[in-house]
């Protein structure tokens, strides 16, 4: 192509995304309905998060006071602390090695100042423990499966095998009934008759049965049921008062014969309770997706999740209809995040319009859950770095400041308790989600979510003044901005989340 033309080409190019630019810009405002007469149902989805058990919650780490203010001021029930699991076999492993005939190897030592930690930060509020990595030694492998002797470093490769050397489980529900022993009843005799003190008296609300064992062990469903009934069954003898929680699917959407297996009373041995089931959500983009693809993408796999909720739990209302559901981690997910178990492992960089549109997402998925009745929609999760997971980061794993998926979930859990009535409320765009909600006293609020990378224009369904509260890009890691509306509309920045509360 001659120069010249080449010029004029790029020059009319470029006026055409100037035009189109310009055009989407103009989007009209968005209507939003409310029936506030309309309820779909009371709420009783509880908002909450992930915490998992690692270095960073050392009380000599620089992070621990700024992620424990982060836990105490968010105030949530249902908190889910998982120990360090077969990444940091120190914090959740508490018998590495297995026991000989003259000693065993339980330690506490890593994990306990940080279990101290959370039960004194969380007290008053319902926790669900889960120390869910069972030790490699209790599975058939070529070899003993080596581990780190420093706490501190990340051990990728420490989970092997997919077979234990009890099929029955006894050994894997006897190992768990001493972690669980040693929580709420002051310590436990080991396999040798040896008292192990603690000292601790703990409530244990709630026990989860492992974690994504789909993916961890690649356990088939008869397999984890016949682990989850052989913990049960012993837990529940050293604990009468804790409630249990199963499954912990990594991917709901292809395993729907694990939940009809699992949720079928048929296939559990006699008395075992089946108190919550619980399972994960992230929403992924393709590795070449380019990042303003994101916001589609997310949206699309967000939609398809709640879609695969409401099956499953038609699945649970027909096989077990009195146990609940717990979806518990929410989140985005970066795919550079799983090159960090692989050599030369480097750190991309995160755009910081990312983290809104994650707590976008989050808002989203946790409206959709509320109508179906979840029982709690914990965002993840605290801490996470570069070299774990850092795109679900909910603080800044430099400087332990809240971004901006933490404050939508305070936001959130602040704005909508449970006992809120979920009304029916509906808006003409697709890039709008907004669910209203009326308080116990009569408080009209709505919970408005943007799901596009700029500013859209919100008819509101009263014209009376309103106080808005958004989490949006201009916030960053401050607390929600907070204003008072004079006029019917709210202008909401890009992936920004608001809750508008309107004045009687």
């Amino acid at each position: 192509m001659p120069r010249q033309k080449r010029i004029i080409g790029f020059f009319l190019g470029f006026v055409f995304f100037l035009g189109f630019s310009s055009s989407r810009a103009a989007d009209p405002p968005v209507t939003v309905q409310v029936r506030w007469d309309r309820t779909i149902r009371i709420s009783n989805t509880k908002p909450t998060l992930l915490l998992g058990a690692s270095p960073d919650m050392w009380r000599k780490s620089p992070l621990h006071d700024k992620i424990s203010k982060a836990l105490a001021d968010l105030g949530a029930d249902d908190v889910r602390y998982a120990g360090g699991g077969y990444v940091y076999p120190h914090f959740g492993i508490l018998e590495l090695d297995p026991p000989t005939g003259t000693k065993t190897s339980w330690d506490f030592s890593y994990v306990d100042p940080v279990t101290e930690d959370v039960m004194n930060v969380t007290k008053g509020h319902p926790l669900v423990l889960n120390f869910s990595a069972i030790p490699e030694w209790m599975f058939k492998t070529d070899k003993p499966v080596p581990y780190p002797a420093d706490p501190t470093v990340r051990a990728w490769q420490y989970e092997q095998g997919s077979e234990l050397r009890d099929p029955t489980a006894r050994e894997v529900g006897e190992y768990f009934a001493r972690v669980v022993a040693w929580h709420v009843n002051g310590g436990f005799i080991d396999e040798l008759g040896e008292w192990h003190e603690s000292g601790h008296h703990w409530k244990v609300d709630y026990w989860e049965v492992l974690n994504e064992p789909d993916n961890e062990h690649g356990l088939s469903a008869e397999s984890y049921t016949t682990i989850y009934d052989a913990v049960v069954e012993v837990v529940h003898k050293v604990s009468p008062q804790t409630k249990f929680v199963g499954l912990s699917d990594s991917y709901p959407a292809g395993h729907p014969k694990l939940y009809e297996y699992f949720l079928n009373p048929k296939n559990h041995k006699p008395g075992i309770p089946l108190d919550m089931i619980s399972y994960h959500f992230y929403a992924v983009p393709n590795a070449d997706e380019p990042p303003e693809a994101h916001q589609f993408t997310f949206f699309n796999q967000a939609d398809r999740f709640l879609e695969i909720t409401g099956y499953l739990e038609t699945i649970r209302k027909m096989l077990s209809p009195t146990t609940g559901t717990m979806v518990n981690e929410i989140g985005t997910m970066l795919p550079e995040d799983w090159t960090q178990t692989k050599p030369g492992y480097k750190f991309t960089p995160i755009r910081p319009a990312y983290w809104n549109l994650s707590a976008a997402v989050y808002a989203y998925v946790y409206a959709g859950l509320a109508r179906l009745g979840i029982e709690d929609a914990a965002e993840s999760g605290i801490p996470t770095a570069p070299g774990m997971w850092p795109s679900i980061a909910m603080l800044d794993w430099e400087t332990g400041e809240p971004n901006a998926r933490y404050w939508v979930l305070k936001l959130i859990h602040d704005s909508f308790p449970p006992g809120d009535k979920i009304v029916e409320t509906s808006t003409d765009s697709g890039y709008v989600m907004a669910q209203a909600f009326v308080s116990p006293h009569g408080v009209h609020k709505l919970l408005v979510v943007n799901k596009r990378d700029r500013e859209l224009v919100i008819g509101l369904p009263e014209v009376k003044g309103a106080k808005v509260e958004v989490v949006d890009q201009t916030t960053a890691s401050n607390p929600p901005a907070t204003r008072t509306l004079s006029g019917p509309s709210l202008k909401l920045g890009g992936f920004g989340v608001a809750v508008v509360t309107f004045v009687k």
